[in-house]
């Protein structure tokens, strides 16, 4: 099994595994339809099951030969309904309400939560929504011990679902002890990236990043915005992650459904001038749970979002527990190819952009490989990297001749999984450029990708500057290749 690296879409996929794609089998098979990143959602299940995933990733890899990379998705200070005197309960407009203290409900219409200062800090007026927003409530009355809400939005509760609490400020920690705990696990098993839930600020990333920092941890941390604070510190956050999720499932609740898709195109420019990467998730391809083809809106949702300048497009639900996991990647997939046509056309940046993580000549020369390559009708930019930061200068040109990132590191080569339009490809002979050239070469011609004449634009190093990329050559296949 394997895929064809120089074909496949410029925008990366992250599919989230669960019981209907955990068979080795079948994540083999999303990653040869597309996936790059499986994402662990550590709100469902222990260490022990991230464990055991994360064998079968390490196995598909070895399987298809693609370095496909892992995020784990910390659950963070999510507020869920505690345990229903009745479960379900159908509530209709006009219904009552009451949040009590502790974890023990005396009645069906009183509810409890996992956060013991629920009560403490909901004030009179308050609105309060359950079950991702399909229901919605009022607070009308507090007193010490329970807080009383008014039901204007009809439907059904159940246990543990979630509390959305849209312009109620919380004193709740961005990590619970089990997102810290999940954390230090990542780190000693080299998961490639961390997603913090509901970010409010840039300290709380930091605070992720410190505690990576202690344990000498590589992996890059995304924050998810789906809080309306983390919207008014959008610019700081940005700068603080290492890329971003527009997580427009709690984002959605949070703020006036009718501001999320502009929230979202404002979160991606923001990323885009900053030259970090963006994912948008949630509900991609929402009716694909139980059907083989989306809806033309959603099919239209996920080119949006290529267009506005997404790195990366998410499925959860689709491939965790939905009916045609593989279908659905392929689909998401063939939207991509699709879409990045249209990107073609459109005029590109020819400013150098610097960035803080690499050399700026690192980013002068890889700059101007793209256009030499573009002038000469190169059929291949190949960036040669240690750490992948020039592969990410690089994937924030938006160029669409195929490019291939090298490295001898199987990390760095998991990280690029995350940057737009870079291929990864492990090579032995990254400090001696001649080998390179050679190793290449003989590898995309055995696979058709190269014929004798074609050029390609290699950026590399000659080791005279430390840490810099300060070599750009052409080179053309010999008819001996």
């Amino acid at each position: 099994m394997s895929r064809n690296t120089l074909s496949e879409a410029r925008t990366k996929i992250v599919a989230t595994v669960g019981p209907a794609c955990e068979d080795e089998a079948i994540l083999a098979e999303l990653v040869i339809h597309g996936v790059d990143i499986f994402r662990i959602n550590a709100a469902h299940g222990t260490q022990a099951d991230f464990a055991r995933v994360m064998g079968k990733i390490q196995r598909v890899r070895e399987v298809t030969g693609f370095p496909v990379g892992v995020l784990l998705d910390l659950a963070g200070p999510k507020i869920r309904l505690g345990k229903l005197l009745l479960d379900p309960l159908e509530v209709d407009v006009g219904s009552e309400l009451t949040f009590v203290r502790g974890d023990v409900s005396g009645s069906p219409t009183e509810l409890t939560s996992n956060y013991v200062k629920l009560v403490d800090e909901l004030k009179l007026g308050d609105p309060v929504m359950l079950a991702d927003g399909m229901i919605s409530m009022q607070v009308v009355e507090k007193q010490r011990d329970r807080v009383r809400c008014l039901v204007s939005v009809r439907g059904t509760i159940r246990s543990k679902q979630g509390i959305n609490l849209p312009g109620t400020s919380l004193s709740v920690s961005s990590m619970r002890p089990e997102d810290v705990s999940n954390a230090l696990w990542a780190a000693k098993n080299d998961v490639d990236f961390i997603s913090l839930s509901f970010v409010r600020s840039a300290q709380d990333v930091s605070s992720l990043k410190n505690l990576l920092a202690s344990m000498d941890a590589q992996a890059l941390v995304i924050a998810k915005i789906e809080k309306r604070e983390a919207l008014e510190c959008l610019e700081d956050i940005v700068d603080a992650a290492d890329g971003v999720m527009v997580a427009r499932g709690d984002l959605g609740v949070e703020i006036d459904v009718a501001d999320t898709p502009v929230a979202q195109k404002r979160i991606i420019q923001v990323c885009r001038e900053r030259l970090k990467p963006v994912i948008v998730a949630t509900q991609m391809l929402e009716s694909m749970h139980h059907n083989r083809r989306p809806t033309r809106a959603e099919a239209s949702d996920v080119a949006n979002a290529i267009l506005d300048g997404a790195d990366a497009c998410m499925l959860s639900g689709e491939t965790a527990i939905g009916d045609f996991p593989v279908i659905t990647v392929d689909t998401m997939n063939r939207i991509m190819h699709s879409t990045e046509k249209l990107l073609k056309t459109q005029p590109q940046d020819a400013k150098t952009r610097f960035f803080s993580r690499v050399h700026p000549i690192t980013s002068a020369v890889t700059h101007n490989a793209a256009n030499i390559a573009e002038a000469i009708g190169a059929k291949l930019v190949v960036v040669a990297s240690r750490t992948g930061g020039t592969a990410w200068v690089k994937a924030k040109q938006r160029n669409y001749i195929p490019t291939l990132g090298v490295s001898d590191s199987d990390h760095t080569l998991r990280r690029m999984c995350l940057f737009w339009g870079i291929m990864p490809h492990k090579v032995k002979n990254l400090d001696n450029p001649e080998a390179l050239f050679n190793e290449v070469t003989q590898w995309a011609v055995q696979r058709g990708m190269l014929e004798a004449g074609d050029r390609v634009v290699y950026v590399t190093g000659t080791g005279l500057i430390n840490n810099t990329h300060n070599l750009l050559v052409v080179h053309e296949v010999p008819k001996t290749a």
